[in-house]
């Protein structure tokens, strides 16, 4: 447990004293400090896993399914620190932010790391909800961070879908614990505790005694709710005000961390309703509803895509098309369609995030987040320009980028048992393809508007995350390749490799 709790320590004890760390002249850094330490544990925590296969205990739960999360989350967190510390210091420097918003924003950096890395390792869908609510509260206060109208009214939509939609997935957990009272707790519960009934590994080990009805309503419930966080349609209003309104730093953590978050909890429920239903006449009930949705959520946001003038909005719809897609992966189920969803988890946050970082960039050198305000980036600072024409080369699917290996395992997946859908799954990526790139040339080719200069610019978290994705494009290394085998086998019941 000792690499478990060096990971969930160090944000919260960072957190609290970048919160009561006066002066702030050195909060970047011990920002960025806290951020490699808790990489440092969860690295550790990996290994144990790889070593141990389990780990377990204190309500936690740590297996191949959510440790390389953990290491993911971690990792970008790290990066998104190293590329804050100087993007910030920019923002108030320019009158934006003064000491106290900062105090806010290192301080719920770390919060909001924190409690995505505890709904990730728990092993209490109590403590889950608990965790992703906390998410919420942190992320609230960072969207409306600059205080204008727009970012206050950006944080207000953002709290109140959200709070509705967590509170639906409440009602959701409510019924789940119902399911395990009247069926596998009877009096005094599972080895005498009543609190078994929230135990994920107690109720995976009895998902066939669950009442199926129960479970049904359970996970409407549950999906509605955790998928607001993920963005699906038609409960995706807040992603793209939070990203435009928020600073950039906050956008590439939430769009490339968060939610892949939410999508875990409602992977991790799905296999608990897959177990209850196995007998009955609607088995893959949960994967109908996963698929309906990711292929909803994929098409609408490829359309939108088109009708965008904002650079920050434009990419948070990019995100939700591809947690559809991912969502619609993991409802297909199997071990190909789980594998090809997987690694498509971790390459979009890695891309993703890495476009943020260039945006933010892109926005202060242009002085102005509007597409058409954004001209001529690869004459005016190539890196700056190059960096934003190959993030979106990777996250539109173009080999030999990472993404385009996972999304042909999905549509390979697809042809292979819902062949019906690959038309649909084929002309959704090319319609954001399309969206993606009729913006991309004026920004990065037209012509640069007269005085405009470079800026500052920490490219070296682009490089770390467009090198792996390339990698990864190239050739997934075998460690990896194993670990995501595991979890699928974990998922799915079955090994891919």
């Amino acid at each position: 447990m000792t690499p478990l709790l060096l990971t969930l320590l160090a944000p919260l004890i960072g957190g609290l004293a970048l919160a009561l760390l006066r002066p702030l002249t050195l909060a970047g850094w011990l920002n960025l400090a806290v951020s490699a330490l808790t990489l440092g544990g969860a690295v550790w925590l990996a290994w144990s896993v790889a070593v141990t296969g389990l780990i377990e205990g204190m309500s936690f739960r740590v297996d191949a399914f959510n440790v390389y999360l953990v290491v993911l989350t971690a990792f970008v967190g790290l990066t998104t620190s190293i590329f804050s510390r100087p993007y910030m210091r920019y923002v108030c420097s320019t009158g934006k932010l003064g000491t106290g918003s900062m105090r806010v924003y290192h301080s719920m950096y770390q919060a909001f790391m924190l409690t995505m890395l505890v709904a990730l390792t728990t092993d209490n869908l109590g403590v889950l909800w608990v965790a992703i609510e906390g998410a919420t509260l942190a992320t609230v206060l960072l969207v409306s961070l600059y205080r204008t109208p727009e970012a206050v009214e950006a944080a207000w939509k953002y709290f109140i879908l959200c709070g509705v939609g967590i509170a639906l997935a409440l009602f959701g957990t409510v019924l789940t614990y119902f399911a395990a009272q009247h069926a596998i707790l009877p009096l005094s519960g599972v080895d005498g505790d009543p609190g078994a009934g929230l135990t994920w590994s107690v109720l995976y080990a009895h998902a066939a005694e669950l009442d199926p009805t129960v479970m049904r309503i359970a996970f409407v419930f549950l999906l509605v709710g955790y998928g607001t966080k993920v963005g699906l349609v038609p409960m995706h209003q807040w992603l793209p005000d939070a990203h435009s309104e928020g600073p950039t730093p906050m956008s590439a953590v939430l769009s490339g961390l968060l939610l892949n978050v939410a999508l875990y909890a409602v992977v991790r429920l799905k296999m608990l309703v897959d177990g209850s239903l196995a007998g009955t006449e609607t088995p893959h009930l949960a994967g109908a509803l996963l698929m309906g949705f990711g292929l909803v959520s994929f098409t609408v946001a490829g359309l939108f895509l088109h009708r965008q003038r904002d650079i920050k909005r434009i990419f948070s719809y990019s995100s939700i098309e591809h947690m559809g897609l991912m969502t619609f992966a993991f409802g297909l189920g199997g071990p190909l369609a789980t594998f090809g969803a997987l690694l498509h988890m971790l390459v979009h946050s890695l891309t993703k995030s890495a476009i943020f970082v260039t945006v933010g960039h892109a926005t202060h050198i242009a002085g102005t987040q509007a597409i058409d305000g954004i001209r001529g980036l690869i004459r005016t600072q190539p890196a700056v320009g190059w960096s934003l024409l190959l993030g979106v080369v990777a996250i539109a699917g173009f080999p030999p980028f990472g993404v385009f290996t996972s999304e042909f395992l999905l549509l390979t997946a697809t042809m292979q048992s819902q062949p019906w859908f690959t038309f649909a799954l084929v002309s959704g990526l090319a319609i954001a393809f399309a969206g993606l790139f009729r913006h991309l040339h004026p920004m990065v080719y037209g012509p640069a508007p007269e005085g405009q200069l470079p800026v500052q610019a920490n490219m070296l978290p682009v490089l770390l995350h467009l090198g792996l994705v390339l990698w990864l494009g190239l050739s997934i290394p075998d460690f990896l390749a194993i670990w995501l085998d595991r979890a699928t086998q974990l998922i799915t019941g079955t090994h891919l490799l």
